[in-house]
């Protein structure tokens, strides 16, 4: 008997607002011990997903140097100091959610089997992906989700065929 989508999903989603601040969104975070939330837009809908990656590499292009650019030391140094500046007066706007999420929700039926979950999983390089009933999200897989698969006995045999 195949393993579905809902047998292994988890639940409750744990959404942000768009409009939240990239300081408030990590403090979210960090205390729901999560890595990443789907994004709303006003009305509830899911717009988006941001994940501690995203506020990693934003901030990591704001202070990276350009070691491709061919500029004499005295140049790199200039250059590294206006990003600082710019990043600090960024700093003072707040950057909103809405500015780092990535756009793009991909989901699957409640009914689908994990295999395809995990297919899709390791194609998209993703470690999380909704599930949906009549086009509602109503849970998520994560990593750690999957990671059920091994840990229970019961579900391992299922996905291999021998439940």
């Amino acid at each position: 008997m195949t393993v579905l989508a809902y047998e292994i999903m988890t639940p409750s989603i744990k959404a942000v607002p768009q409009s939240w601040t990239m300081d408030r969104l990590a403090r979210f975070l960090t205390d729901n011990e999560i890595t990443g939330s789907p994004v709303t837009d006003e009305t509830g809908e899911i717009v988006g997903i941001a994940t501690l990656k995203d506020i990693t590499e934003f901030r990591w292009n704001a202070s990276r140097s350009e070691s491709d650019a061919r500029m004499t030391p005295e140049e790199e140094q200039e250059a590294r100091r206006l990003r600082m500046a710019i990043f600090e007066e960024m700093g003072k706007v707040p950057v909103e959610v809405r500015d780092i999420m990535t756009p793009i929700v991909l989901s699957v039926d409640e009914q689908t089997p994990v295999r395809d979950i995990a297919d899709i999983m390791m194609r998209e390089h993703l470690h999380r992906i909704f599930i949906t009933k009549d086009d509602k999200i109503t849970g998520i897989v994560t990593t750690y989700d999957m990671l059920k698969l091994i840990s229970d006995q019961e579900l391992t045999n299922r996905c291999a065929g021998n439940g």
